[in-house]
């Protein structure tokens, strides 16, 4: 085995888009791969200070976090690249489409399938870094990514995942097993 030392590669990372308003009510979004889910209704947002993102998260107590299609991934990928700190109008070059959230204090973007809305519960500003922790207090999902049931399809979503060690995208591909399923059977051995 090679060595690499300490370098964060896990697979698959997930890509997040983190909507928020600015002080002046523009819409700011930010990409994310470092977070997820850490509990039944909390999500956790692994990311620098310095972030414009961070400063509207800190005012407003709010956030949508979403999941990005591959139909978006050029809008998607530039939300990464460009900052609101130094170009107010980053969200207006997408051609994106935004409306207000009537649960929490933060833009919808429509062009994103998948939109958990968020309040903040808490911020932990640690020597290894910040970590925003929110509580998802509504999910909504476009009639598209649904099934037969009513019920979000994974398969629908057309999401992309962030490749860490050689910063690819890779998008998310077929249904292969069922969780809890799958290996049941090794437990009768």
């Amino acid at each position: 085995m090679k060595d690499f030392g300490v370098k964060p590669y896990l697979f698959p990372m997930p890509t997040y888009m983190i909507a928020t308003y600015n002080e002046n009510d523009t819409v700011d979004v930010m990409m994310m791969a470092w977070g997820g889910i850490c509990a039944e209704n909390m999500v956790a947002l692994n990311l620098e200070s310095n972030h414009k993102t961070v400063a509207n998260i800190r005012k407003k107590g709010a956030f949508t976090l979403a999941i990005p299609g591959t139909d978006t991934l050029k809008e998607s990928d530039f939300f990464g690249i460009a900052t609101s700190n130094k170009m107010a109008d980053k969200f207006e070059r997408t051609g994106l489409h935004a409306v207000k959230s009537s649960r929490v204090d933060a833009p919808i973007i429509e062009e994103y399938p998948v939109t958990l809305e968020c309040t903040v519960e808490k911020i932990e500003d640690e020597p290894y870094g910040l970590r925003i922790l929110g509580r998802i207090v509504n999910v909504l999902a476009s009639e598209e990514v649904l099934d037969e049931k009513g019920e979000i399809d994974a398969g629908k979503l057309n999401a992309f995942i962030f490749d860490q060690m050689s910063n690819g995208y890779y998008a998310v591909g077929d249904k292969i097993g069922q969780a809890w399923q799958s290996g049941a059977e090794l437990m009768k051995k």
